[in-house]
């Protein structure tokens, strides 16, 4: 496979618009399979899951799984369950990454575990991690099976890497990256992994696809930790400074306190210790990070990685699925703007 250096397209603002159209038929499918395997003769089970997945989420990792489909032309409707199973497996860690945080939004939104209790959005998030491997069993192939398991475990253990490296200022850049490669990169590479599975395409097929949803998942991460700090609670749908407050090591922290001189790392220090966490903190965070060209360096890295995206897809001929997901790529680092 010939690696093609791509140019992402400034024309125009790139949208999910073409991804969300493509996929849309499958979409309703894929929202059926959800609908159904959500419920439960316990009451609080689909209530506090449909809180979240009918919170106004972009459903960008099934949709992956999809487009993915799309781009092999695989005619049947496999990667319909397959794709609720990672949707299944997103929202369960979003659930206990909430209560990991004590996060009060998402999307927008109050968290579950504000509205409802850790315990039980801890209990609803084992439930959908249950339901996503009996949806991954009803699929019958072992090796959809192997892809999807190791990916969840895999971002259990990033998310236990970074509460281990909460707080800690020494974190540096090659854990980070170690980091957001499991707790979020893992689960776009299998959600686009699994369709050349279930499509029986090639092994280069396989292995340029989980590329592809690699990079974009780095790419998409490091979009987010830019937006924590350049963006408002409405774009974000979180609380803005989030990161700041629980004191998470994020790339551009990671790079303005590589760069900062004496006073700027000890206030980094005291930040990231818990120490000054005001909004006015946030605000001299902030303006350390642009005097430091760390948000403007970690888009600029985003970047890269969205082109990694891109050019794994140079194997396939061009379609409107490529297009699309070339397009995703390219939304993903534009959305920090």
């Amino acid at each position: 496979m010939t690696a093609t250096v791509h140019t992402l397209s400034t024309s125009r603002a790139p949208s999910l618009d073409a991804l969300m159209a493509l996929v849309a038929s499958d979409m309703n499918g894929v929202n059926s399979v959800i609908l159904e395997r959500m419920q439960s003769k316990v009451a609080l089970i689909p209530e506090l899951a449909g809180h979240l997945i009918a919170g106004g989420g972009k459903r960008m990792r099934p949709m992956l799984t999809l487009a993915s489909a799309s781009l092999l032309g695989y005619p049947g409707t496999r990667h319909h369950k397959l794709a609720a199973a990672v949707e299944f497996i997103h929202t369960a860690t979003l659930l206990h990454d909430d209560v990991v945080d004590g996060s009060g939004m998402r999307r927008g939104k109050r968290t579950a575990n504000l509205i409802w209790g850790n315990p039980a959005s801890v209990l609803v998030g084992d439930f959908l991690f249950s339901r996503a491997f009996e949806l991954m069993v009803e699929d019958g192939s072992l090796k959809v099976l192997k892809i999807l398991s190791h990916a969840s475990a895999v971002i259990a253990e990033g998310e236990v890497d970074q509460l281990t490296a909460q707080r800690r200022i020494e974190t540096d850049e090659d854990q980070y990256l170690d980091i957001i490669s499991a707790k979020t990169a893992a689960l776009f590479a299998a959600a686009c992994r699994v369709s050349p599975v279930v499509a029986e395409a090639s092994e280069e097929a396989e292995l340029a696809l989980e590329c592809y949803g690699r990079n974009l998942g780095i790419a998409f991460q490091l979009s987010d930790d830019v937006i924590d700090y350049a963006s408002d609670t409405e774009t974000m749908g979180k609380g803005v400074g989030d990161d700041f407050r629980d004191g998470k090591m994020t790339l551009p922290v990671i790079l303005a306190y590589a760069r900062g001189d004496q006073d700027d790392r000890a206030f980094w220090r005291a930040a990231i210790g818990g120490e000054r966490v005001s909004d006015d903190d946030l605000a001299h965070a902030t303006e350390l990070l642009r005097q430091t060209d760390a948000l403007a360096d970690t888009i600029e890295r985003a970047r890269q990685y969205a082109r990694r995206a891109i050019d794994a897809l140079a194997m396939f001929p061009a379609s409107k699925a490529k297009a699309a997901l070339t397009e995703a790529a390219e939304f993903a680092v534009a959305r920090a703007y």
